[in-house]
């Protein structure tokens, strides 16, 4: 599987435990940057780079950090047929893979830790999509998109 990464300066502190957990599980992961916490960067760019990886085809799926993860997951959702979610945990990992099918999951380094990030990431990864009940709500928010999106 190969999986984008991407973050700004706030993320940065996450990004190698991030990338080491996902190559321990076998993915090649692809870097959309940022390459240092020293300077001011600004995560939309950083957001919408994965999330067009993603949402090309050209890359599984996505892993977006910033401060908090809230702004680049609200900067990826505006791609179309991303489904990205903030999450700071591994409950909540497993679960917006297994019900939301979530194809970019936002992680905030200002509010979790590298060793946290890395089995956050990794529950993510190796969760599955369960479907069922769960595809009638992921069509009605493709639905919405639709709608909305020109």
């Amino acid at each position: 599987m190969k999986v984008a990464i991407g973050c700004d300066h706030g993320g940065f502190v996450l990004k190698q435990s991030v990338s080491d957990a996902l190559v321990a599980l076998g993915a090649e992961v692809v870097d959309f940057g940022c390459d240092s916490a020293e300077v001011s960067v600004d995560y939309p760019k950083y957001g919408e780079a994965v999330a067009n990886a993603v949402a090309s085809g050209a890359c599984d799926a996505g892993v977006v950090m910033c401060g908090t993860g809230i702004g680049i997951s609200i900067a990826a959702n505006k791609v179309k047929g991303i489904r990205a979610a903030v999450v700071t945990n591994t409950y909540m990992a497993k679960l917006t893979k297994n019900h939301n099918n979530a194809n970019i999951i936002a992680l905030g380094g200002r509010v979790i830790d590298p060793d946290t990030a890395a089995k956050i990431v990794s529950e993510w990864y190796l969760a599955d999509y369960e479907g069922g009940r769960h595809q009638r709500r992921l069509d009605m928010i493709s639905d919405i998109e639709d709608k909305n999106f020109r």
